[in-house]
């Protein structure tokens, strides 16, 4: 039984984060458009501010939702899509890693946000010098 229901709970999740064609149907449900949230496969709707959440939740989300919302559209080149995309999800971690530097107490997970923050500032101005060339600039962001 438990088998069965990890199957179908991965079908599950892999039918709810493939990316839907333009011509497909709006979300069946309330809640399937909640967690659609307006951003295709995944949205803001997962991460929602909750009443009882920690100071370091409530950054961890906002950063998940900052990064969903201003993820830019795809443009169909495989490069610069990549480029993008990468971008907005360096973007999300520096602010989670800020997130830790600030709320965190192990020194092990802090010094982890601090490599995280170094090395991911580090590709996103790789990134931006690349898009640049390329004569497709990110929004900035972060």
């Amino acid at each position: 039984m438990k088998r069965i229901s990890l199957v179908l709970a991965a079908c599950a999740l892999s039918a709810a984060c493939s990316p839907q064609q333009p011509d497909e149907p709006a979300a069946a449900s309330p809640e399937a458009a909640a967690m659609a949230g307006g951003h295709g496969e995944m949205g803001a709707g997962m991460s929602a501010a909750a009443p009882g959440d920690s100071v370091a939740t409530q950054g961890y989300k906002s950063s998940m939702n900052t990064m969903m919302d201003e993820m830019p559209a795809y443009t169909g080149d495989a490069d610069i899509d990549f480029m993008k995309q990468m971008r907005g999800h360096h973007v999300a971690a520096v602010s989670m890693a800020r997130v830790e530097l600030a709320q965190g107490k192990d020194a092990q997970a802090r010094r982890l946000a601090q490599e995280v923050i170094a090395a991911q500032e580090r590709e996103i101005t790789l990134i931006d010098a690349w898009l640049a060339q390329k004569g497709a600039a990110a929004a900035p962001t972060g």
